[in-house]
């Protein structure tokens, strides 16, 4: 068994100490959204035969449709496509961005430049890739105040006659930036509407499901997009997304899922239905005991003298920890310690490396059991100044505590602490 050093250990206990109320709250939360999950099954009956696998073209799959009804209940949302097809949180996002822009259409980020892997989906005119500028849909982005806020008066002068969807990313990404709450993003419908009252609103949810009471949809949000490898999943879900908000919306993004004129009508499961249920199930604890493990792990750097955001007493919105550290080998070794303390794949030590889809190299820690499953303990970063680790998930409590302690011990191994 591994054994800390006798300094880590005590500022181990240190931290705990001072979470204790914070801990309450997050359990609070998980009553209230597990509770919401059971009442959304049983209101849409949920029975064992829904748990059924289906063929071919899977008409008539009721499994997969009341998983569509439950999910729209959960997010209190008019419809939801809940489908293993979507192949990540970006491809989820694209299909819905896809789904309700046309040529000559505008999309305005409202929220700063969207995650690195929405780049290459917003493109370049006559790219060929078949990017949103490659047919033709413009875009533009209001970047954030200094303060993290948004700049109204940017928005209200960038907001035109040809701006047909607001894009918010309510998770901070890889900037340096509180992630924005549901009340922040209930703000934002609301102004924007002012503004031009037709204006879709569209969310990308990624990390920020059952962190809080009410999502996004419940704000006045028309349409918005998760992963299921991420929170909604529970660490069931072997793969798969969801959209869900206005009706016509969803349906729009269904034609482009499948095909016009078929829609959701169509897909097998393929085997993933019990999960996605059980997943969701699963999702409010599991979503709970990685946000405790955030909390602990911004206490601990705290105590060590490392600037985390968010600290470990500010409220939550999302998975993410992110911690700043003075340089690449600092940087390195989080996240190398973080692998070490996986089950799966800790004798691996990653270095960095250009990931496709990222701009710079990116070290990952992910010794998950679902590939890129981020509601399992990872941690990654791009090798840039501001040395930033994004830390996120952890299916267990006690896993992110042990990897967050191993990260601490592999920094103390190479005196850098």
């Amino acid at each position: 068994m591994v054994r800390f050093s006798q300094e880590i250990e005590e500022l181990s206990l240190l931290a705990e100490r001072k979470i204790s109320s914070q801990i309450q709250e997050i359990d609070r939360i998980v009553d209230r959204n597990q509770w919401k999950v059971i009442e959304a099954f049983q209101r849409n009956k949920v029975s064992d035969f829904h748990f059924s696998g289906s063929t071919g073209y899977a008409y008539n799959d009721r499994g997969r449709e009341v998983i569509d009804e439950v999910y729209a209940d959960v997010f209190g949302a008019e419809s939801a496509l809940v489908r293993p097809h979507f192949a990540s949180g970006t491809h989820t996002i694209s299909t819905a961005l896809f789904g309700v822009l046309r040529p000559g259409d505008e999309l305005l980020y409202i929220t700063g430049r969207p995650y690195d892997t929405l780049h290459k989906v917003i493109g370049e005119a006559g790219d060929g890739t078949g990017s949103l500028k490659d047919f033709g849909i413009e875009y533009c982005e209001v970047s954030l105040l200094e303060d993290g806020g948004i700049d109204w008066k940017g928005v209200s002068e960038a907001i035109s006659s040809k701006t047909k969807v607001i894009g918010i990313q309510r998770s901070r990404g890889y900037d340096w930036r509180s992630s924005f709450t549901v009340q922040e993003i209930g703000v934002m419908v609301e102004k924007v509407k002012a503004i031009k009252p037709d204006v879709i609103v569209f969310v990308d949810n990624c990390y920020g499901e059952f962190t809080e009471e009410l999502e996004p949809t419940q704000v006045g949000v028309d349409i918005m997009a998760g992963s299921l490898i991420k929170n909604p999943g529970g660490g069931i879900a072997e793969t798969g997304g969801y959209i869900c908000g206005k009706q016509k919306y969803v349906d729009q993004a269904a034609y482009r899922l499948t095909a016009p004129g078929i829609g959701r009508e169509v897909g097998a499961m393929l085997g993933t239905t019990r999960g996605i249920y059980q997943g969701l199930f699963l999702a409010p604890n599991t979503v709970g005991q990685a946000v405790k493990g955030s909390v602990y792990a911004a206490a601990l750097f705290e105590e060590v003298g490392f600037v985390t955001k968010p600290a470990w007493n500010e409220k939550r919105t999302d998975l993410i920890q992110a911690v700043s550290f003075s340089g690449p080998e600092h940087l390195i070794a989080f996240v190398q310690g973080i692998q070490r303390a996986a089950a799966v794949d800790s004798h691996v030590v990653p270095e960095p490396w250009d990931m496709p889809g990222y701009e710079h190299p990116v070290i990952m820690a992910a010794g998950t059991f679902i590939q890129g499953g981020s509601l399992e303990l990872s941690a990654d970063a791009p090798i840039r100044e501001p040395y930033i680790g994004y830390m996120q998930g952890g299916l267990t409590y006690s896993h992110v505590k042990y990897g967050v302690l191993m990260a601490l011990q592999t920094m103390k191994e190479r005196n850098l602490l």
